[in-house]
């Protein structure tokens, strides 16, 4: 297949529905994880693109950590959400957005406090981490209040997606502010001093790892629906479980990389604020694409597992007079998670309730 080919197919919506549809459930999964591959290594690409050439340019580390990072990271969930709205999956652009936070703070980073022992700076937590838990509220009492006003299906309209866009970038200038006065959290790379890219390879990462979010997200959305259908199961379900953690592999692949190389910490701030992100950015990128359908699964199951999540993970900040959170904690983490991808494949509430 040329590039040429590969172009018309990314652009083509018939090519790609009859693409996936001729594929064996196999194959289907292999292509699945294929896209997650592309997704992932596309952002790290962008990622790292955007680190050096912000060291280039002269913008501090910490500014990067709080905003750029978190930007790069959720940018496959964007990409994907953003792609399922304008196909008309609701299920999909939602359940991704939703999944994900619960991706991120109760399997990703409930396996970092499992595995290494992470500071609690508070100076970010108290901040940023208190916009994570109430960007999160605002969307559950948002979600809540269309369902009692509405008869029928309850939608998140245009309207609802443009305020959070108007709060995201209300959160970006205070992320940026209370960068620029934070003295504790900095994100270092392996060598500080070390060669930089040059500036016309850091453009060059940032688009190509671009092209490949873009690529991932476009086949991935189709062949994750064909799956669902062939499966039986709600496409909703498989957004915020299988697509919302391949789209949530730069978090993992971060917090890794982080407990590898003795620098926990750097997790923290790359999650509360990919988590603020995946609300305001993600979701509301996707309500002001096209209105969003809020299925009966997510007031039964996804949106009480995300908010018992964040607020205990708020609690565990409170708790935290050693200045570290526990191992204890992260497993209470895993386990909701645990418990919460069980249940949407073995309750049969869950998947027949509509």
């Amino acid at each position: 297949m040329t590039g040429l080919d590969l172009l018309h197919l990314v652009g083509d919506e018939t090519a790609i529905h009859h693409l996936v549809g001729s594929l064996s459930s196999t194959a289907l999964v292999v292509l699945i994880g294929v896209c997650v591959v592309l997704l992932s290594k596309g952002a790290d690409w962008m990622v790292e693109g955007v680190v050096d050439l912000a060291r280039r340019t002269g913008i501090p580390k910490i500014i990067i950590g709080a905003t750029i990072v978190s930007l790069g990271t959720t940018t496959p969930e964007a990409f994907v959400s953003v792609m399922a709205a304008f196909m008309g999956n609701s299920g999909l652009a939602l359940g991704n957005g939703v999944g994900s936070i619960i991706a991120d703070t109760g399997l990703i980073f409930g396996l970092t406090c499992v595995l290494a022992p992470v500071p609690i700076n508070r100076f970010v937590l108290d901040r940023t981490g208190w916009v994570q838990v109430a960007s999160a509220t605002l969307l559950v009492a948002v979600s809540v209040a269309v369902s009692i006003l509405s008869e029928g299906t309850p939608y998140l309209g245009r309207w609802i997606g443009f305020l959070f866009l108007g709060l995201l970038a209300g959160y970006m200038y205070l992320a940026y502010t209370w960068a620029r006065q934070c003295d504790g959290y900095v994100l270092e790379s392996d060598d500080p001093d070390g060669e930089v890219r040059p500036l016309w390879l850091c453009w060059i990462m940032i688009a190509g790892g671009l092209a490949l979010v873009i690529v991932g997200a476009r086949i991935l959305i189709p062949a994750a629906s064909e799956i669902a259908q062939r499966l039986g199961v709600p496409d909703d379900v498989i957004a915020a479980t299988m697509v919302a953690f391949g789209t949530s592999l730069p978090e993992l692949i971060t917090a890794i990389a982080a407990v590898r190389k003795g620098h926990p910490e750097i997790t923290v701030g790359n999650i509360v604020g990919a988590d603020v992100l995946n609300c305001l950015f993600v979701i509301g990128a996707s309500a002001a694409a096209r209105p969003l359908a809020v299925p009966f699964t997510f007031f039964m199951l996804h949106f009480p597992a995300m908010l018992l999540i964040l607020y205990s993970f708020r609690v565990f900040i409170s708790l935290g007079s050693g200045g570290y959170f526990r191992r204890w904690q992260g497993f209470w983490l895993l386990s909701i998670y645990v418990v919460y991808v069980v249940l949407q494949y073995t309750g049969d509430f869950v998947i027949t309730a509509k």
